[in-house]
């Protein structure tokens, strides 16, 4: 699906769903290489302002670490993480740890479809692929992707909001400590279906677009992305378009060090078969 499909009602093309989304710049222009261009930022509306103290907090910080210990702090005592709820140990509340660790070890699982539906809530953007690849809807794919992204396991405890402070906090450390940005980010992502994101281009010339499914892992090393495709993308990516970096958060959170996640849409790249 390179775009939106032709002659096909709005209802049935998923890529036109959406005309607006929570961070004030139309939609189209979100998943589009000129907003990758234009060092816009972005905010998820409300999120800021619900949430005060904690940007207070941050403030103090002067290292990433003293930022992540403070961040985590707050969320675990503004959503309950890591408790028991109802008195039933079993039943503890649905953390934002809980679903990029279940993205790290599978980017297809309901976790991640959860993560991919916060995607599309926040800034107007569908996946193009979750399991298979998504087209026409309705279609089995589709169904099967909106029965994952809604499983009420993971929708319990404000699990949006999670990520929004997430993202807001990642925003914040980026232009604080000038980190891995502050404006651009050179990455790589591996992969075996090139020729199912091109839109605009050929792979073999020095430059293509390729439509990227709305959240997707990269990688800052050229070597690892290399692992996970025979081809490996290479774009610069805008700081206002991650998610999560290394070093956000203490530990070991996501599948392998080095990883990225970044918002979709269409990306500009070069495109290397093989090793380079």
């Amino acid at each position: 699906m390179s775009g939106s499909l032709p002659n096909v009602p709005a209802s049935e093309d998923p890529d036109r769903w959406y005309c607006t989304n929570m961070v004030g710049v139309p939609v189209g222009l979100v998943g589009s290489t000129a907003f990758n261009r234009c060092l816009r930022r972005i905010s998820i509306h409300g999120t800021r302002e619900t949430h005060p103290g904690l940007f207070r907090l941050l403030a103090d910080c002067d290292t990433q670490a003293a930022a992540a210990d403070v961040f985590e702090h707050y969320m675990q005592i503004e959503f309950g993480l890591g408790q028991a709820r109802d008195g039933a140990p079993q039943r503890r509340a649905t953390s934002y740890l809980e679903l990029l660790r279940g993205w790290g070890v599978d980017a297809n699982c309901p976790k991640a479809a959860v993560l991919k539906g916060w995607v599309e809530s926040r800034f107007g953007l569908v996946p193009i692929f979750h399991r298979q690849r998504l087209g026409r809807f309705p279609s089995p794919g589709w169904s099967a992707y909106l029965q994952d992204k809604t499983d009420s396991r993971f929708h319990t405890n404000c699990i949006y909001q999670q990520f929004d402070l997430l993202y807001e906090y990642c925003q914040w450390s980026i232009r604080h400590f000038k980190a891995p940005g502050p404006r651009f980010v050179r990455l790589w992502r591996g992969t075996n279906a090139i020729e199912e994101q091109l839109v605009e281009g050929d792979a073999r010339q020095p430059v293509c677009t390729v439509r990227l499914n709305n959240l997707v892992s990269f990688s800052d090393s050229r070597e690892r992305a290399d692992e996970f495709g025979d081809w490996v993308l290479e774009t610069e990516v805008p700081t206002v378009k991650l998610l999560f970096f290394p070093g956000l958060l203490s530990g070991h959170v996501l599948g392998y060090e080095g990883e990225y996640l970044v918002i979709g849409g269409r990306y500009k790249v070069r495109a290397h078969h093989g090793w380079f």
